[in-house]
């Protein structure tokens, strides 16, 4: 692609997330959302005619399929995003995977090694890592503003009624607080830590058995550590603290789209500092992708595919470790052109 040309955007699932994801390409450069697909044509056309989209699909391999879409969003329910990732790798088209990026470990790998093989831009839709106040934290960390980065506490819980047909709850659409809210969490503490050398994990499950809370201790072979809570069972404050051995950075509720953060130096008065994003916040990690795209890059700086895949085994061994097993949506694979039912095509829609 010529880096002066505009690209153009296709959406697949017109959920909860990609309603007010769409809100922000206003603010990007260069970009222009094209087409949206559904399970369900209706879904489809009713959220084209809400955005002012020109193109609205009643199967996901037509979007796949059409030659003027260069991105493919992807913001179906977990499981979905494997096959639906594999297709639009397939036919040259970047991907932007909604977080949890896939529901296992080994779809996570297929499509990262099919986009890496392919030459085909990849990324997870971890925004929070896009947010300019956290830009301005990473970039005093890197600094030495906090000396040493030792510890880091987050926690993020929501009060979600429990109802077995929810996708939170339904095993089927990967639910779970883990693959939901334990990605900010844990990306979190993998951006500012590392990748952890074990796992400790405690919580417990609805009653369709998927986790409804847990607590996980991230541990390091040097004794640095991140304590991470979150639940669907009550709300938190959805804060953040990283320490250091010279001070700490506060990331105020809610720390994974936050419009600032304090940085407390040793000796020192606290000093607030505030960034705040461009609309919603979504459009940092829209703006990455199109440029990337552009320019013909495969893979973002700020949210690699080696940190989304350490993300998703941390995710999954905790999971396991809980007694939560996901696989990812088979029906997907053959074909993806199968338009639904309306009970189908419910489940279309992530977050």
């Amino acid at each position: 692609m010529s880096d002066t040309q505009t690209v153009r955007w296709g959406i697949v699932g017109p959920g909860r997330i990609a309603s007010l994801v769409i809100k922000d390409f206003p603010y990007v450069d260069d970009a222009e959302p094209l087409a949206v697909a559904s399970r369900s044509t209706e879904r489809a056309q009713a959220f084209a005619t809400e955005h002012g989209l020109v193109r609205a699909y009643g199967s996901y391999s037509e979007i796949i399929s059409d030659e003027d879409v260069d991105v493919v969003y992807i913001a179906t329910p977990h499981p979905q995003h494997h096959a639906v990732a594999l297709a639009a790798v397939a036919a040259r088209k970047a991907i932007l995977v909604e977080k949890t990026f896939t529901a296992t470990v080994a779809g996570a790998e297929e499509v990262i090694a099919a986009a890496r093989r392919d030459e085909v831009f990849a990324m997870e839709a971890m925004w929070t890592r896009f947010q300019p106040a956290l830009v301005a934290a990473r970039q005093l960390i890197d600094e030495g503003a906090i000396g040493e980065v030792r510890q880091l506490q987050a926690d993020l819980g929501v009060d979600r009624p429990y109802h077995p047909a929810d996708r939170l709850f339904d095993p089927a659409q990967g639910g779970g607080a883990l693959l939901d809210l334990g990605v900010y969490v844990v990306s979190f503490a993998q951006y500012f830590l590392g990748t952890p050398d074990h796992i400790d994990v405690t919580g417990s499950l609805a009653p369709t058995g998927v986790d409804a809370e847990a607590g996980l201790l991230l541990g390091y072979a040097d004794g640095r550590a991140a304590t991470l809570l979150i639940s669907l069972k009550h709300h938190t404050p959805g804060a953040a603290r990283i320490h250091g051995t010279k001070g700490w950075i506060d990331v105020p509720p809610r720390f994974h789209h936050p419009h600032r953060i304090v940085l407390h130096r040793k000796g020192q008065e606290p000093q607030a500092i505030t960034r705040l994003p461009l609309g919603t916040g979504y459009s940092h990690e829209l703006i990455e992708v199109t440029e990337a795209v552009r320019v013909g890059r495969t893979e973002s700086v700020i949210m690699p595919l080696q940190d989304t895949l350490a993300v998703q085994r941390i995710l999954n061994e905790a999971s396991e470790k809980l007694g939560v097993y996901h696989s990812e949506d088979s029906s997907l694979l053959v074909p993806l052109s199968i338009n639904s039912s309306d009970s189908a095509a419910a489940a279309d829609s992530a977050n």
